[in-house]
């Protein structure tokens, strides 16, 4: 059994979870949407870019979650991840999960999102284990904080390597599919990388590798 991993947004699906939340919670009433989305598409402009401190974009999408509870944001999180979220999922995303699924490969989801949204997602893909951004639970509510090393760029090795040591797993034979330059470390690193819809820099470093590039639609 070998491990079959995946990145999330615009890897299995066709958009960015931690934007299409933001718009949510405009339509919540909880933030201003003018100035928050303009805010959120400078941020997600510079991940692109490979630019983005991603404390930075945590410490502003987390803010409207201060003072609520885990239970209530699950609560308003379910309904957005079906309405939202499964429409845009790849087909092809789904073939390739069911083909290391048939494999008999153990799946994991490894994401800069954080877990109030990565978990429900991989759900909805039939996917138990997932690595992403934890959030600070302080007196029942979140506290608009982070909690340890944060699943993005580097960050997804260190978590990814703490799992495995948890877990007794290792990486002989693992598969790892992404579409962003962002997670050319962990790329690396896999016996098997594969780039999906990949972003020109990703392109071009695995056309030199001879990586597999996957357009899923």
């Amino acid at each position: 059994m070998a491990l079959a991993i995946f990145d999330l947004d615009e890897t299995l699906i066709h958009g960015d979870c931690a934007s299409l939340w933001s718009e949510q919670m405009v339509r919540l009433g909880w933030v201003d949407g003018e100035s928050f989305l303009r805010r959120d598409r400078e941020l997600m402009d510079a991940y692109g870019k490979g630019h983005l401190a991603m404390e930075d974009y945590m410490a502003f999408s987390l803010e409207p979650l201060a003072g609520r509870t885990p239970e209530e944001v699950e609560h308003l999180v379910a309904p957005w991840v079906e309405d939202v979220i499964e429409p845009i999922i790849f087909s092809d995303a789904c073939k390739a999960i069911a083909e290391h699924r048939k494999a008999g490969d153990r799946i994991l989801v490894i994401s800069a999102s954080g877990t109030h949204l990565v978990k429900p997602i991989a759900k909805r893909l039939g996917i138990d284990e997932i690595l992403g951004i934890e959030l600070e639970v302080t007196h029942g509510v979140y506290s608009g904080n982070t909690v340890g090393t944060l699943t993005y760029r580097e960050g997804k090795i260190t978590r990814l390597l703490e799992w495995l040591d948890a877990e007794e797993e290792n990486l002989e034979g693992a598969s790892f599919y992404s579409d962003s330059r962002n997670d050319l470390p962990l790329l690396i690193k896999v016996d098997h990388p594969h780039v999906v819809n990949p972003d020109p820099v990703l392109l071009e470093h695995a056309e030199k590798a001879g990586w597999p590039i996957h357009l899923w639609t």
